[in-house]
C-alpha cells in the first residue's frame, strides 16, 4: 500500500481506491476451508483464477464454483454458475468481493504458488515455535 497511515477513514479509502493494480494483489485474500488449512498449515491465500471457492454470504451463498476471472481494479471475482440475467436475456457473471468467499481447492499448476506455500508455512510453524517459547519463559 502506499507509505502513508493515516486514521481517518477518507485517506483509507483514498489509499484503497488509487492503490496500484500490482499492490490489490493484496486485497484478494480469502480464508482456506478446514481441510486445506490443516493440509497446508495456512491460513489464507490470495484467489486465484482456476480455484474452486464457496461462497459464503449474499444471494449465492452455499455455492461451489470455479473463478473464472479476477477483477483488480473492482476487487471482485466471478465464478463458474453465479451468474444474473441481464434484460436482454443474456448471461452475465456475478461480482463477488473474495472477503466473502472460502478457498475450497487450490489451482497448483502454478510453480511460484507452491513457492508461496511453502514460504508462509515456514513463517507459521515459526510463528508457533515462538509462541511455544513465550509460554515456557511464562510458566516458569
Amino acid at each position: 500500500m502506499n507509505t502513508k497511515i493515516s486514521s481517518k477513514p477518507r485517506v483509507q479509502r483514498k489509499q484503497l481506491y488509487t492503490m496500484p493494480l500490482h499492490l490489490r494483489h493484496k486485497l484478494f485474500n480469502a480464508p482456506l476451508s478446514h481441510e486445506l488449512r490443516e493440509k497446508y498449515n495456512i491460513k489464507r491465500l490470495p484467489i486465484r483464477v482456476g480455484d474452486v471457492v464457496r461462497i459464503l454470504r449474499g444471494d449465492f451463498a452455499g455455492t461451489e464454483g470455479k473463478v473464472v476471472d479476477v477483477d483488480l481494479k473492482r476487487v471482485r471475482i466471478f465464478i463458474e454458475g453465479v451468474q444474473i440475467k441481464k434484460a436482454d436475456g443474456t448471461p452475465v457473471y456475478y461480482p463477488i468481493h473474495p472477503s466473502k468467499v472460502v478457498i475450497v481447492k487450490l489451482d497448483l499448476s502454478d510453480e511460484y504458488r507452491l513457492k508461496i506455500i511453502e514460504r508462509r508455512k515456514v513463517t507459521m510453524s515459526e510463528l508457533v515455535a515462538k509462541g511455544e517459547e513465550k509460554e515456557q519463559k511464562g510458566g516458569e
